[in-house]
């Protein structure tokens, strides 16, 4: 602290260098927080309404199944825009096609969307690939499984993992036995965390499933992963200052945007109870 006071964890102070009387206005705003996951929860609410069930289920850096890198990257763009980018992967064709290097088709067939009660699910299977995104080629055709839930207040928790051609139809096009996979399994934990208005820290980890790949495979994707945030890094910035030059910015929603619609109505249902409360 600038002036070496010391702070209890309810925001009082409770030692100030050379005098031994505690003034009771001595005292900051203080926030439940707790260590989860690897990362610190912070509740920026009523602190009598702070509950750790809320507390997404990330996978952190110490999970048993999975080797994880981590990473952040701070935007000057507000968190809004950063939301609807990873509730829209239909511009990884377009934006991404040095890191993921997805095709077009990709964008033609939107994924299948679930409402969850905190949040959106989003899955989809891709079939007969000759690879997977983290580039781990086994040399035969595979389907890969991906699904991830876009949760509030922004969080992104995704596993994906490559099978045997045909395991699709085998499923009937639904969720698959993940420890059926036979390569590229992995899991992706993501935070978008506002800082001031227009500036955001976005927070995130990657890394294969052990079973499926070492260190040497946990780096190669984080490498993937920093180059695809920088792609989209440049084209958010490039869409804030855009906004702010408009006077009278009008969004216009696609078919792709479903999942930024539903999750956008979940944030203002949350808001409106909460200001209800109040």
């Amino acid at each position: 602290m600038y002036h070496g006071i010391k702070f209890a964890p309810d925001g009082k102070a409770i030692e100030i260098p050379g005098q031994d009387m505690i003034p009771g206005k001595a005292k900051v705003k203080s926030y439940p927080a707790i260590e989860k996951h690897s990362w610190m929860w912070v509740w920026m609410g009523d602190p009598k309404k702070a509950d750790e069930e809320l507390i997404p289920p990330a996978v952190g850096m110490d999970h048993p199944d999975f080797l994880l890198g981590h990473g952040t990257l701070n935007y000057e763009a507000e968190a809004r825009l950063i939301n609807d980018n990873l509730l829209d992967f239909s511009h990884l064709p377009y934006i991404h096609k040095e890191s993921f290097g997805s095709s077009e088709e990709f964008a033609q067939k939107p994924p299948l969307i679930t409402p969850l009660e905190r949040g959106v699910r989003f899955s989809r299977w891709q079939t007969n690939l000759t690879g997977a995104p983290d580039g781990n080629d086994t040399g035969e055709m595979i389907d890969v499984w991906s699904t991830y839930d876009y949760l509030i207040p922004g969080i992104l928790l995704m596993e994906s993992a490559g099978f045997p051609a045909g395991t699709t139809e085998a499923f009937n096009h639904d969720c698959p036995d993940m420890d059926k996979s036979i390569c590229n399994r992995n899991f992706t934990s993501q935070a978008v965390t506002p800082t001031t208005k227009k500036g955001t820290r976005y927070f995130f980890n990657w890394g294969p499933y052990r079973k499926h790949g070492g260190a040497e495979m946990r780096d190669a994707m984080m490498g993937i992963g920093e180059m695809a945030f920088g792609e989209d890094k440049r084209m958010i910035e490039a869409q804030q200052k855009i906004i702010d030059s408009t006077e009278k910015p009008v969004v216009m929603a696609i078919t792709n945007d479903r999942g930024v619609v539903m999750y956008n109505r979940l944030i203002n249902k949350f808001i409106d109870q909460e200001q209800s409360e109040t």
